[in-house]
């Protein structure tokens, strides 16, 4: 049974930053993609950062290029996503993500396993 967990979450003044982790178990870490995606309030999930099972493809939703970095260890079955220069519009629950393969459409419209981890960005 796939297992995640996400922390690191929490409150940060505009410009600060945050790193969010994520423990992964119940499949085979190294071979699937690890996504972050995150859910405003009142809105849908929106697809933040994706990166492949070796780590050596990590792709952005364009917005936020240069501010966000998602990285993993697949020695711990961990992802990271290391967030700078965060916004009032940073403000979401977090949740990492799972998937064989590259398929942005179908994780955004699944439920996240996790339980997320809080991010709320304001002074």
């Amino acid at each position: 049974e796939v297992h995640l967990v996400e922390s690191g979450g929490g409150l940060v003044q505009p410009g600060g930053s945050l790193r969010l982790s994520c423990a992964a178990s119940g499949f085979t870490f190294s071979r699937n993609w690890m996504y972050w995606v995150r859910q405003a309030p009142g809105k849908g999930l929106e697809w933040v950062s994706a990166i492949d099972g070796n780590g050596g493809t990590r792709t952005y939703v364009e917005s936020l290029k240069g501010r966000f970095t998602i990285s993993r260890d697949n020695a711990k079955n961990m992802v990271y996503l290391q967030m700078n220069s965060l916004t009032p519009e940073d403000t979401a629950v977090y949740y990492c993500v799972t998937d064989e393969t590259f398929d942005v459409a179908a994780v955004v419209s699944a439920t996240p396993l996790g339980q997320g981890t809080q991010v709320t960005v304001s002074s």
